[in-house]
């Protein structure tokens, strides 16, 4: 199915088969956006697909696909880290396959109303779902040392003190409530790089990971993730920049025991070790081809981490600890 509103994700074919779906099988597409990974599923087998998203855009775009695929989909409005209690909820308990798509989209990029992109001007919202506050209110109320934390630990943005001493001074004459106005005041301060980057990227990319606590969900999803697979069941996750694509690494190495020491002779032994809950499906991650990094400039730094679950207890119980 295909046509207007219907977003393709990255490496769309690459995570349908890293999850080869087949009949009666059931498929968890815990970040549903606008679709894409859903229906490509749906059309790769006769199995059903339950769409899990916080973004109220996205609501509305998966009444195409009910209406395509009656009986076979679903979808339950919430954040992907409680993606094993909002499945329970509509009758399933155990899925053959879960798909993550981790960060902003392209269609939440593209909406200025939204408050995501630096380039259009927009109220400074970047909200994914209606909770919480929005990232003006995080700019114009937090303390200097905070937002510097945000910039630098979230951001990557080496400038983070500098840029958050200035947004203190200038908040203090006029609040801050656009898009535009956050990124000149961070351009004035930041200076421009050789390759190109805009200057306000990093610390709106700190700021929006930070409103949406992207980081903690994706903990959060990865073990809800090991808990609701079945044996054999697979694990697909898209990353785009480091942060989200370390924390992916270390959960599946750590699960796996890739990573674990001793010899490839002797088993570890050590008090308190555990068995490997999932079997790394590759070593390395998978990224996407020129063909489409072409028509698709963003998915030149997605990578695809997959693995399989093996019958090992999940490590993680609904209700512990994040």
């Amino acid at each position: 199915m295909t046509g207007p509103g219907i977003h393709v994700p990255v490496l769309c074919a690459e995570v349908v088969a890293a999850l080869t779906p087949s009949a009666g099988e059931v498929i968890i597409d815990g970040t549903f956006g606008r679709g894409g990974y859903s229906l490509a599923l749906l059309a790769a087998a006769d199995c059903r697909v339950l769409g899990i998203d916080r973004d109220p855009a996205a609501w509305s775009a998966a009444e195409a696909v009910l209406a395509a695929y009656p009986g076979r989909f679903a979808l339950a409005r919430g954040r992907f880290g409680g993606l094993d209690r909002l499945a329970a909820d509509h009758g399933i308990h155990a899925a053959d396959g879960v798909a993550l798509d981790i960060g902003v989209s392209s269609p939440q990029l593209d909406d200025p109303d939204r408050g995501f992109s630096f380039r259009t001007d927009g109220p400074l919202d970047m909200r994914m779902g209606q909770d919480g506050p929005t990232a003006a209110e995080v700019v114009n109320t937090a303390e200097e040392t905070e937002l510097a934390d945000v910039f630098f630990h979230l951001g990557e943005e080496r400038f983070a003190r500098r840029i958050a001493r200035r947004i203190v001074a200038r908040r203090a004459e006029r609040p801050y409530t656009r898009t535009l106005d956050l990124a000149e005041t961070i351009r004035a301060v930041v200076p421009k790089s050789k390759d190109g980057i805009d200057p306000a990227t990093r610390a709106f990319q700190g700021l929006r990971i930070h409103v949406n606590d992207e980081l903690g969900e994706l903990d959060r999803g990865l073990d809800a993730a090991e808990r609701i697979l079945k044996p054999g069941g697979r694990l697909a996750v898209v990353g785009f920049h480091s942060l989200e694509d370390r924390r992916v690494k270390r959960f599946l190495t750590e699960r796996s025991g890739a990573g674990a020491g001793g010899s490839r002779h002797l088993p570890v032994t050590e008090p308190g070790h555990r068995p490997a809950t999932f079997r790394l499906a590759h070593r390395r991650p998978i990224t996407a081809g020129q063909a489409e990094i072409a028509t698709n400039p963003r998915a030149r730094s997605a990578k695809l981490r997959s693995a399989v679950r093996t019958e090992a207890p999940a490590w993680t119980r609904a209700g512990d600890a994040a």
